[in-house]
């Protein structure tokens, strides 16, 4: 048997072996973007009695002066970027900690997936409470320090409303990122690190020169799927803030579901919901090169 059979037979069996999880992946993702991309084509609203009326590429046309769509998608960038750069800081932080041994170390670690593992919509809504303005523990505990002298509507203020928003996704998420990185971490050789400290490098060198470049695939990997949760984010926006006030925390997803299950505008909604995933796709695309070739430089 030559060596370009035996390949071809390695490439068959190997495409045999992928193809149920391709099956799986046009079936849950390859359908339905292309089902709204269909629907998109079509007006279809109350103004047209439910009734679809082919219209071409209006709906996209639509978009481009929809300051609601653009203000939204502004809110999400938002909360997307500062949440994950404060999860990757927070993460890298804890997962350092969890590394080094000390008494309870698997009592901590246990302890720490904890918010990870919570509801969102139960975790968004406690949040909402601890928040409140009237009786929330921020509150209570602002005044009882002689911080503040009135109670302070926290989710009432565009600003307030989004920092606590930020706040409540990074309390949830920050453990995923940290769980990542460390087991990034325990595959590190200590040997590498004795190396370097007896050549005179400082705990912050070693961590610039080795712990960095040899954990650059966990950090890109925990980037990327935090980048796609954070910027499809709803459930926390639904529970915490409804996207108020006044628009200032409602991001696409939530956009999305008012205008098709509040305003039963489904032509225009699957039109959200196609731009929305080409631009996730292309924000990942970008940042995955970044942090690819970042990670080649510092290798």
């Amino acid at each position: 048997m030559t060596t370009n059979t035996i390949e071809k037979r390695e490439r068959l069996t190997g495409l045999l072996l992928i193809a149920p999880a391709i099956l799986v992946l046009l079936f849950v993702f390859a359908y339905p973007i292309s089902r709204a991309f269909w629907l998109s084509l079509f007006t279809q609203n109350l103004g047209t009695e439910l009734k679809p009326i082919f219209s071409g590429l209006t709906n996209y046309g639509r978009m481009l002066t929809d300051g609601r769509f653009w203000e939204t998608l502004w809110n999400t960038t938002i909360f997307t970027v500062i949440s994950i750069f404060l999860e990757l800081v927070l993460g890298m932080t804890i997962a350092l900690v969890l590394d080094k041994s000390f008494r309870g170390r698997g009592f901590v670690r246990t302890i720490a997936l904890i918010p990870w593992s919570l509801p969102t919509a139960v975790m968004g809504l406690s949040w909402a409470w601890i928040f409140n303005d009237q009786f929330g523990i921020v509150n209570d505990l602002l005044l009882r320090l002689g911080l503040i002298q009135t109670n302070i509507a926290w989710l009432g203020d565009p600003f307030r409303a989004m920092l606590a928003m930020i706040l409540a996704d990074v309390w949830k998420t920050t453990p995923f990122i940290a769980i990542i990185l460390l087991a990034g971490l325990q595959s590190i050789s200590s040997d590498l690190y004795e190396a370097h400290a007896i050549d005179g490098a400082s705990p912050i060198q070693s961590f610039r020169q080795i712990t960095i470049p040899l954990l650059m695939p966990q950090i890109v990997i925990s980037l990327l799927f935090r980048f796609a949760q954070a910027f499809g984010v709803f459930d926390l926006v639904q529970v915490m803030t409804g996207g108020g006030p006044a628009g200032a925390t409602e991001t696409v997803s939530v956009y999305i579901y008012a205008t098709v299950r509040r305003y039963l505008d489904f032509g225009y909604g699957a039109s959200l919901v196609v731009v929305t995933f080409l631009l996730l796709i292309l924000a990942v695309a970008i940042a995955a090169h970044f942090l690819s070739k970042s990670r080649v430089n510092v290798a």
